[in-house]
């Protein structure tokens, strides 16, 4: 098993919140994108299995706690697949074997680093060019009826059954072969408008459209296949997430009453994505906005925004997505960060893309860095376990040496939502009292695999410590019976 350690870097800073503020849990993550980044297909497999694990690193410290990597940009895959070809963004225009398998490392490594891991895919896009083909044994040279061409790009038509089948179960291997911790889609559901440009679906409306208007029916067509997925994840592995990342605008105003006060491209009208309809059913666990305005916009407030899609959770979480680069810009971060914080509905933000806070672009990385200057365990899931237990509490805690160790709760199988999968090592008072678990400044470390920790030696003899279980939804355990040094 791999050992996970967080070192947490300090620093002194005048902070809006103190750090006895900050929030205990808070979903920090970031977008690792693949599509339209040849880079991997120029580097060696060690040589990108370092990258990869350097940009973990450095993302690490500026306190992610979740990677979303995008591991099918486009009906193909970054993994290992018998369903659809390897990548040509990865392996260059021969898509032979690369040798190694990306998401099976980026899993090992984020959670070797105490990060989730969100399997990113795009359902319905094939191609992203004009003279881009596909190999013959794509599933879209063999059934080209299943597919439709839109402003010279190929999309999967999203009428047709056999596509929502074919998607389950693309989803549905990497579900089962995976220990990710969500499936993740982006915003491209049917294709963003291109001018006057109709997507040719009449066909496909005149066979299944059973009596409905052309908005609802292409809106039904999407709800199926969210619905579908959400069923293939919880039937294969129901502690397994399932996000959406939607354009930032639901509806404005002027379409409907309960519309934000903004005037641009519409998720409902204009992709056919509903997607309020997908949390008020529950097929989804969380939905990531992306908000890449500044929070002062003529068409797009970013803050109203904020407070407008904390207002329409309906029992989900709210993630923010951010632009990096625009927050950097508009010089906005840390008051976009401090809104976030202070939304009842919202809990963290998705930063895009990975790169841009990697690079430190203007500051990016320093100043997140010292925004999340306490660790902050990813938000739980409650209703993904609403009939299972609580993790048991780590057994017989002790100190051997400069060494804190404990014993893992059973667990059984290790296949169900209360197996304990990560653990939470706390710094207490003098007194020892375990409300100190409550402060996330106390955390010490979240360890992955291992039921033992090195103290560092700079900890005077009297330190108190105990220790407490995340399960697969990060539900975590009472704390274990603290022991001191």
């Amino acid at each position: 098993m791999t050992r996970i350690l967080l070192t947490f870097f300090l620093v002194s800073i005048s902070l809006t919140l103190t750090a006895a503020e900050l929030p205990k849990r808070e979903m920090r993550a970031a977008w690792i994108q693949t599509v339209f980044q040849d880079h991997y297909s120029r580097r060696t497999p060690q040589q990108n299995r370092e990258w990869l694990a350097e940009q973990l690193d450095i993302m690490a410290q500026a306190g992610i706690n979740a990677v979303i990597f995008q591991v099918r940009p486009q009906a193909d895959a970054f993994y290992r697949s018998s369903l659809e070809p390897w990548s040509r963004w990865l392996t260059g225009a021969s898509l032979k074997d690369p040798g190694w398998d990306p998401l099976q490392f980026m899993v090992e490594q984020c959670h070797a680093r105490s990060m989730e891991l969100h399997a990113w895919i795009n359902p319905y896009r094939i191609t992203s060019s004009r003279k881009q083909t596909v190999p013959a044994s794509h599933i879209a040279r063999k059934h080209p009826e299943r597919t439709i061409r839109y402003n010279g790009n190929l999309y999967f038509n999203p009428a047709l059954p056999e596509n929502r089948e074919w998607i389950c179960r693309v989803v549905d291997d990497i579900v089962s072969r995976y220990d990710i911790d969500a499936i993740h889609f982006d915003d491209y559901f049917y294709p963003y408008p291109a001018g006057k440009l109709k997507f040719n679906d009449s066909a496909s409306f005149a066979r299944y459209g059973k009596g409905l208007k052309l908005d609802d029916w292409r809106r039904a067509n999407v709800d199926s296949l969210i619905c579908d997925v959400a069923a293939t994840i919880r039937d294969r592995k129901p502690w397994v997430r399932f996000g959406v990342s939607p354009f930032g605008i639901w509806r404005n105003q002027s379409s409907h009453p309960d519309g934000s006060p903004t005037n641009g491209l519409q998720n409902y009208d204009d992709l056919y994505a509903d997607v309020l309809l997908w949390a008020r059913e529950g097929w989804i666990d969380y939905q990531a906005p992306q908000l890449y305005w500044p929070l002062v916009h003529d068409r797009a407030p970013a803050r109203e925004l904020a407070e407008w899609w904390s207002s329409h959770a309906y029992g989900r979480y709210i993630f923010i997505g951010q632009d990096i680069e625009k927050c950097m810009d508009y010089d906005e971060l840390s008051e976009k960060i401090d809104l976030t914080r202070q939304l009842e509905g919202v809990h963290g933000n998705c930063w895009w893309y990975a790169s841009a806070l990697t690079s430190d672009y203007k500051g990016a990385h320093t100043s997140l860095a010292d925004l999340n200057i306490n660790p902050a365990l990813p938000p739980d899931y409650p209703w993904l376990a609403e009939n299972s237990p609580l993790p048991e509490s780590p057994d017989m805690l002790h100190i051997s040496g400069r060494q804190l160790r404990w014993h893992a709760p059973a667990s059984g199988s290790r296949e169900t939502i209360s197996d304990p999968v990560a653990y939470v090592v706390y710094r207490l008072d003098s007194s020892g009292t375990t409300a100190g678990i409550d402060n996330p400044a106390n955390i010490e470390a979240i360890i992955h695999g291992e039921n033992n920790w090195d103290i560092p030696e700079d900890y005077p003899a009297g330190t108190w410590f105990t220790v407490t279980a995340l399960d697969r939804v990060n539900r975590e355990s009472d704390p274990a019976v603290p022991v001191k040094i």
